[in-house]
């Protein structure tokens, strides 16, 4: 049997997703505090009231936006994670690198990290009670605990969250690649996730 979206629902999911598409590439051009709501409007095609009817304002449709390049980010990191499956640090390493070089490449996130507060945005990406932090840390710990069915899930939540802000620290401000980075963050916690992982056997 085929499962039809209403086409209501179908509609308010292109209009909103063209409208952050629209973003996306105009944020290419210039930094978001030159961007105006009514030059995304134009370049979707809808009016300036469409888009605010959608998002009621400038930072909820900076929300949405980031939300949606996070479930990206967050994409590509369980695909990573799941390349290395048998090898817990080869996974964390390749997971942490994945979201850091898609962090360099997305520029609202990467001006929000790197401390641009413009609109009050800053306080969505770091604060722990804000929608982005929780959001990722959830999923990934959803993900980790199918992953690796054997640990102890809240261990794994404890790592997922710890991960979550890393990543969005060491995108803030990096000190090396995002390779290197990766790999000296899965030195330290290779271990640990491998002890959860495969705890040693009794007797």
């Amino acid at each position: 049997m085929t499962v039809r979206v209403p086409y209501a629902e179908a509609a308010k999911a292109l209009l909103r997703d063209t409208l952050l598409s629209a973003a996306g590439d105009l944020l290419r051009e210039r930094p978001w505090p030159e961007l105006t709501m009514a030059e995304v409007a134009k370049a979707a095609g809808v009016s300036r009231q469409t888009l605010y009817k959608e998002f009621l304002s400038r930072q909820g449709f900076a929300q949405a936006y980031i939300l949606r390049e996070a479930d990206r980010f967050l994409r590509d990191v369980e695909a990573a994670v799941a390349e290395h499956v048998e090898n817990p640090r080869a996974a964390l390493a390749a997971a942490l690198e994945v979201f850091l070089v898609g962090a360099e490449d997305e520029p609202l996130i990467k001006a929000i990290v790197a401390g641009d507060d413009s609109d009050g945005l800053l306080e969505l990406v770091t604060n722990h009670a804000g929608p982005i932090l929780s959001m990722a840390t959830d999923r990934l710990s959803l993900y980790l605990a199918r992953t690796w069915p054997s640990a102890d899930p809240a261990a794994l939540r404890t790592v997922a969250e710890l991960l979550v802000r890393l990543a969005v620290s060491y995108a803030a401000s990096p000190s090396k690649s995002a390779a290197e980075t990766a790999a000296a963050v899965a030195e330290v916690f290779g271990p640990h996730v491998d002890a959860l992982v495969s705890p040693p056997r009794e007797g």
